[in-house]
């Protein structure tokens, strides 16, 4: 087989290169690789095209992607070529590593600490769902790994027990030169997470300017920017900054590239900064799917000059590390007997794809409303509506036998079935909020049961919901009366008030919020209904 460590990076190396100003003499010239990752999301093991766990037969037939074990070993290859030719490199997450698998439901993000040590990750800042079991569970995750995890504008006050337990940034010498690494989280981590009450997220370029101005102040002169803020607001915060070089980002899952048509946007994307600066900034999709790497080439006064690279796709051509494939093993044999226990049969695929689900009706989010719907009358409760956030579907599910881990990996949070009233127009400010952020990709999209919804995605945030219906493509549907109090469904996350859903939160009323677990209903659903034919239903139109 021919060294795939030099196959895995030819396309990066013969990349194209974009200038942002003249290029200074080669003897002053500084070169520093960032490879990086983001939203790893626990996919420990390898994956299928749907991003959940590749099965026996998808690996036979070389159908499969990424694995904790084939990142390491791309990782750990590219970093050997790298400073084997006196080059200088820096191995970033861009955060996520929690929640997504059975390896986060079982381990709790020790098994991430874990791997990650072992393949030599140099800095992480955290991600939203870093915060899903709340503060404690970070800190034990903060306590095991060997590496710094940066964020500037999370501040844990003196009564958290994550206060001074984190760094706002980290110095790397590299060459005799020093870089600067500074990290940010989505500043509504208190909608999308359970970061507790001690913990503020503030606006990110008011929190992380003075850091540049001080950093610039005491000499270093290349900084960057490691976020948790998506690819949208990675645009808008370079805007507002000075002093940024580059920015590794996530929380988006975004796809940039320059060699797939069906990416968010070139690698990298280039934004003009507040000191009129070209700054690139770059993202590698998600769940152990893609690797980048980006060469940044600074002039001896700490300006860019250049920079190259791009995304590529870990397919079954590049190797795992043996080591830790036999360590992941090790893991993952507590895990498997839930994993392969088969609860049913699909039709065919059942698409819950991130940009679907959180932009329109998706197949996947459509049978877990209805699955929460069933449940409820199963056991003998009221129920007239269910609404799922679309954030809260994390894959998609192929035909053929279906396992209770494919149905885990769609639903990973451990969410329950909360049950409450709401008047009609509470219904309604509830939709409202759900098609709020749709441009940007938030996970508040409502996915319906007992109800049909159309909206306008032209209208104002607050006004785009045109109508709503009460009922079933069975027995018809009927206009929802503002002031008649309704049977909803939903799950527990949403019920606090999490995706900005502060209404459930504030108006619920008999809220109980601890009922069957959202996995457990889905399941029972595919079960009762097998050979499950599921599909789009129309219940949200966009006008």
């Amino acid at each position: 087989m021919p060294d795939m460590s030099v196959k895995l990076f030819k396309c990066l190396l013969l990349g194209a290169v974009v200038f942002a100003g003249s290029v200074a003499s080669a003897e002053a010239d500084f070169k520093l690789t960032v490879l990086h990752v983001n939203d790893m999301h626990s996919r420990v093991l390898p994956i299928n095209k749907y991003d959940s766990t590749c099965s026996v037969k998808d690996l036979q037939a070389k159908k499969c992607f990424g694995g904790f074990a084939r990142v390491a070993k791309a990782l750990n290859d590219r970093r050997a070529a790298i400073e084997g030719a006196g080059g200088h490199v820096l191995v970033m997450d861009a955060g996520d590593e929690f929640q997504g698998s059975l390896f986060y439901t079982h381990y709790k993000g020790a098994a991430a600490a874990e791997l990650m040590n072992m393949t030599g990750f140099d800095v992480m800042t955290i991600g939203n769902h870093e915060f899903d079991d709340g503060p404690q569970n970070l800190l034990k995750f903060l306590n095991k790994v060997e590496f710094p995890v940066v964020s500037a504008n999370t501040v844990a006050d003196r009564d958290s027990i994550l206060h001074e337990k984190y760094p706002t940034h980290a110095i790397f010498t590299k060459g005799g030169e020093k870089i600067a690494v500074i990290g940010a989280l989505a500043e509504d981590t208190d909608e999308t997470s359970s970061p507790g009450d001690n913990i503020a997220f503030q606006d990110t370029p008011t929190a992380i300017q003075p850091l540049i101005d001080r950093l610039e102040a005491d000499g270093i002169n290349k900084i960057i920017l490691l976020t948790h803020l998506g690819l949208p607001r990675d645009k808008e915060v370079v805007a507002r900054l000075r002093g940024v070089d580059l920015v590794v980002g996530g929380h988006s899952h975004s796809l940039l590239s320059n060699g797939n048509d069906g990416a968010a946007g070139p690698y990298p994307v280039v934004v003009k900064s507040a000191d009129g600066r070209d700054t690139p900034i770059v993202q590698a999709y998600a769940h152990s799917k893609y690797l980048g790497e980006i060469e940044v080439t600074f002039n001896d006064q700490g300006k860019v000059t250049g920079y190259k690279g791009d995304t590529v796709l870990l397919d079954q051509g590049f190797p795992e590390d043996k080591a830790m494939k036999d360590r992941i093993a090790e893991l993952n044999a507590p895990l498997e007997a839930l994993r392969t226990k088969v609860i049913g049969q699909a039709a065919g695929p059942i698409g819950g794809a991130r940009d679907d689900c959180r932009s329109r009706e998706c197949v996947m989010g459509t049978l877990v409303a209805d699955a929460m719907l069933w449940k409820v009358r199963q056991t003998g409760g009221a129920a007239d509506i269910a609404i799922e956030n679309g954030g809260g579907v994390r894959a998609s599910i192929d035909g053929g036998p279906v396992t209770m881990g494919e149905v885990l990996t769609v639903l990973p949070f451990q969410n329950t079935i909360a049950t409450f009233k709401l008047t009609g127009a509470e219904v309604i400010a509830a939709l409202e909020n759900g098609f709020s952020k749709v441009e940007e990709g938030a996970g508040r999209f409502p996915q319906v049961a007992g109800m049909r919804v159309t909206w306008d995605g032209k209208a104002e945030p607050g006004r785009r919901v045109v109508s709503v219906e009460v009922g079933s493509e069975a027995d018809g549907f009927q206009p929802l009366d503002k002031d008649r109090v309704y049977n909803v469904v939903a799950n527990d996350y949403m019920r606090r008030g999490g995706d900005g859903y502060k209404v459930l939160r504030d108006k619920a009323v008999e809220a109980y919020d601890y009922g069957p677990g959202l996995e457990d209903a889905l399941a029972g659903y595919i079960a009762q209904n097998s050979p499950l034919k599921a599909g789009l239903k129309r219940r949200v139109i966009r006008k």
